[in-house]
């Protein structure tokens, strides 16, 4: 209950107490809170108080209010270690005790585009393997990625299934590259209609777009991918060091 001999606002007091409800489990992902009213009641509170709560809480992604239709818990998101990590979605779903799999579109040896061949250092047209998969975790659609590997590093690569393994696992212990460094993209995009209805979002709603370039120990490029991520499921964490004293910082945001 709120602890009215306390200094902590009670907003925040409130707010905290709905998070221990969420975190405990006694409110679980897709619930639906109590109206405003009822908290006021029930905590002794204004509703302007409430209202602090229960926005401080949508920032922070706990929970979801949804005009006419009240206030939820927000889905569970899956993070990626965008820099500080050069873990796969495998991995990362893994690490939580979560499960993937993937459901394998196209599998296929494909020439590649100028812009492939560019993110890979490859003469255009080189042949390259393209593997397209709508993956899920826990059995919802998650993301959308489409990969691409130079043929002449994994020539059997198409024969090999791709539905609940690792590629960067495949890549090092079938063909021997150690994923050692990547360079990474993230922007906003919208979903067009395809890509909505493989995602179950709504067309034109955003998805966080990663592009991807991953190179081996030798620093041979062996992998590229773009990856559309369901905004509302996924969030990245970046981990940022200041440079050494007279070393110029990389930018890392870029106008376009």
């Amino acid at each position: 209950m709120i602890d009215r001999s306390s200094p902590v606002p009670y907003y925040h007091q409130l707010k905290e107490i709905l998070r221990a409800q969420v975190t405990s489990g006694q409110l679980r992902p897709g619930d639906q809170l109590d109206g405003e009213h009822v908290l006021c009641e029930r905590y002794g509170v204004s509703r302007t108080v409430v209202r602090q709560a229960l926005t401080d809480l949508q920032r922070e992604s706990v929970l979801d209010r949804r005009k006419g239709r009240g206030t939820f818990v927000a889905p569970v998101r899956t993070s990626q270690s965008l820099v500080q990590s050069l873990n796969g979605l495998w991995e990362d779903v893994q690490s939580m005790g979560r499960t993937l799999r993937s459901e394998v579109r196209r599998l296929e040896v494909v020439p590649a585009d100028a812009d492939v061949a560019h993110r890979l250092q490859l003469v255009p047209e080189s042949p390259v393997v393209q593997l397209e998969r709508l993956r899920f975790v826990d059995d919802e659609p998650w993301v959308h990625t489409v990969s691409h590997v130079p043929e002449a590093i994994a020539p059997d690569l198409v024969g090999q299934d791709l539905t609940e393994q690792s590629l960067y696992h495949l890549l090092r212990d079938r063909y021997g590259h150690e994923v050692m460094r990547s360079e990474r993209v993230v922007e906003a995009r919208s979903a067009d209609p395809k890509l909505a209805r493989d995602l179950q979002v709504s067309a034109g709603d955003p998805v966080l777009a990663l592009v991807n370039v991953t190179y081996d120990q030798d620093d041979l490029a062996i992998e590229t991918f773009v990856a559309f991520h369901r905004a509302d499921r996924s969030r990245f964490e970046v981990s940022l060091a200041r440079s050494a004293q007279g070393q110029p910082a990389r930018p890392i945001v870029r106008l376009v």
